[in-house]
């Protein structure tokens, strides 16, 4: 329900009333809810939020907010709890265990299967067809999904744990637990009720002291008793790479050849996904261990899989994330963060940047460069690697959203505040209730009636009494100017991000220092998926000037390239004819030095 973004129609808090039925529903939604439990779940005095969203399927769903956490959405007058309430309240849904590698595949939306359901030593829960059902994975009692059951415990055991289970509401990592704070599921040791289960953990646990598992297990089948869900998280997001390959053949070189055909039979066995899946994992430790230094953070996330992923992927292959199971690149660096191999942070608001690398990390320094890829090769790539890639200048679109003032106008188009539209889609909507309204001036066809709408939405006070006709494009500009200004970026290779607000232009003034000395300073490159300190160098090589990168006063996270001289020139020429870049996005060329005029 949630594997693809929302679209916010309002956010409330909630009245007292509502309040308590609230809590009245919720009490006879899950009555094995304690009097107390139920008092800390819906607060008598904490902020609760009331959000109104639309699916990416159109399906109207109410989210309640408690501390900046989704805990509860509506459905048809149904209520369910989100991984987040469940994560306080773990026994509130009977629960089934699955392996962790299928958590990827329920955040995208799939439906949890009967074969992957594992059978405990104690039996299943008693559950009937339609009841809400909570799923957790192996080792950790703390839920990761919300599904109804499409069947009882009985017809699964009668149809030989064949089909289709579950059907997925919600999942960790979906968009509604991203609307929370993105917290990650505690460590939940499983309930053990039965004696001779309680032994067998206890001698696993002996048997785990003396033969330590590795972390990256090759069979997640065999890795059964995991007690901390980030290892589980690491087989389900490190699928195996090169590192694991050469790990194995290092450790049984006289059967070398052998080796090599079970890892091509096994290469071969896996599927397209799970094969992509791998080769963006071998690409990122090798672009992590052979091509990013220190000195190149922050690190703007879209560089980093342009400029050091791309140039490790080996030949004849090509990196492409939504043949992984991750589908976006975030949610790639997500489950490497998770891992603490990274840090990632929006230093400016809707870019992402690399801002620390464990370079200590067991994964980074255990991976082996695949054959093909010399070392000698790899420092000729890092090398080279400013020069040998190509920028492609983002997609921008200027949006608009339907603001409250501007509601009546949208409304009978099926639009509501909110509504994200292009310019094209708000033109035609204008035109279609004009001309629907009867409101073309019969006398000048070029000319608008002005009714009490269009009155209220794009007349001021004092004009409302003087004007009773607009021109087309007077009507048209009016509706645009008020409404919300968005815009949409889309990155090459990568999803399209919406932004609030007009996007700022690159930024380019001239300073004056101490002895008459001039300073170029760039701003806002980040915006446009430009790595400041990628500039700051290759400006430096061809002015030969001393260029650095200083944070902008008054602002936090956000950085401007500051380059000796007055280098507009050659700003213009790498921004718009070697960058493609448009030149309504950048602001100050008017600045350059006239030639052929002594300085």
């Amino acid at each position: 329900m949630f594997c693809r973004a929302f679209r916010v129609r309002s956010n409330t808090a909630i009245k007292g009333s509502d309040r308590r039925k609230l809590r009245a529903d919720v009490a006879a939604a899950f009555p094995n809810l304690s009097a107390e439990q139920l008092t800390e779940f819906i607060p008598n005095k904490e902020e609760l939020n009331v959000i109104k969203i639309y699916t990416h399927k159109g399906e109207a769903v109410t989210v309640y907010m408690n501390s900046r956490n989704p805990i509860l959405f509506e459905v048809e007058k149904a209520l369910y709890p989100t991984v987040y309430a469940l994560w306080a309240y773990p026994d509130l849904l009977p629960a089934f265990s699955t392996w962790p590698p299928v958590l990827q595949k329920l955040a995208g939306g799939a439906d949890l299967m009967l074969p992957g359901v594992i059978v405990p030593p104690s039996g299943f829960p008693q559950v009937e067809r339609g009841m809400l059902c909570a799923v957790t994975l192996l080792g950790n009692r703390a839920p990761v999904a919300v599904t109804v059951a499409t069947m009882s415990t009985a017809e699964m055991l009668a149809a030989g744990m064949k089909g289709k289970g579950f059907a997925v509401l919600h999942t960790y990592m979906d968009h509604l637990w991203e609307y929370g704070d993105k917290s990650y599921p505690p460590t939940l040791a499983p309930l053990v009720t039965d004696p001779a289960e309680k032994e067998s953990a206890d001698d696993e646990e002996e048997v785990e002291e003396k033969e330590p598992v590795s972390s990256f297990p090759t069979d997640p089948l065999q890795h059964a008793d995991i007690g901390d869900l980030s290892l589980k998280e690491q087989d389900s997001c490190a699928i195996p790479m090169g590192k694991e390959e050469h790990n194995e053949n290092k450790a049984a070189e006289p059967a070398e050849d052998d080796n090599t055909e079970v890892q091509q039979e096994a290469e071969d066995s896996r599927t397209p996904q799970e094969q992509m899946d791998a080769l963006f994992s071998q690409c990122f430790f090798h672009a992590l261990k052979c091509k990013v230094k220190k000195s190149d953070l922050p690190l703007l996330t879209s560089t980093f899989l342009r400029s050091h992923m791309f140039p490790c992927c080996p030949a004849g292959q090509q990196l492409d994330i939504k043949k992984s199971s991750y589908k976006k690149f975030s949610k790639f660096l997500q489950c490497m963060q998770h891992q603490k191999i990274l840090q990632v942070k929006e230093l400016s608001k809707g870019v992402e940047s690399i801002v620390e690398v464990d370079w200590k990390h067991p994964d980074i320094k255990a991976f082996t460069v695949p054959e093909g890829f010399s070392s000698a090769s790899a420092a000729q790539d890092c090398k080279s690697e400013d020069k040998e890639e190509v920028y492609r200048a983002p997609e921008i679109i200027p949006l608009y959203g339907v603001s409250a003032k501007m509601v009546s106008l949208f409304q009978e188009s099926g639009h509501k505040k909110g509504s994200i539209l292009s310019s094209s889609e708000v033109r035609n909507i204008i035109i279609n209730y004009v001309k629907t309204n009867e409101l073309v001036d019969e006398a000048n066809k070029n000319f608008v009636k002005v009714n009490a709408i269009l009155c209220d939405c794009l007349l001021d006070k004092s004009e409302q009494d003087e004007i009773s006709n607009l021109k087309w494009d007077d009507l048209l500009s009016r509706c645009l100017e008020r409404l919300q200004p968005l815009h949409q970026v889309t990155f090459f290779g990568q999803e399209p991000i919406v932004r609030k607000g007009k996007i700022e232009p690159i930024d380019i003034t001239i300073a004056q220092r101490s002895s008459n000395k001039k300073v170029t300073i760039i701003k806002n490159l980040e915006l446009y998926g430009l790595d400041p300190q990628s500039v700051a160098n290759i400006l430096q090589q061809r002015v030969q000037a001393s260029a650095t990168i200083a944070p902008v006063p008054g602002t936090k996270d956000r950085v401007q390239v500051q380059i000796q001289g007055n280098q507009i020139h050659h700003l213009a020429k790498m921004l718009l004819e070697e960058y493609q870049l448009p030149r309504k996005y950048i602001q100050g060329l008017e600045k350059a030095p006239k030639l052929g005029r002594k300085k």
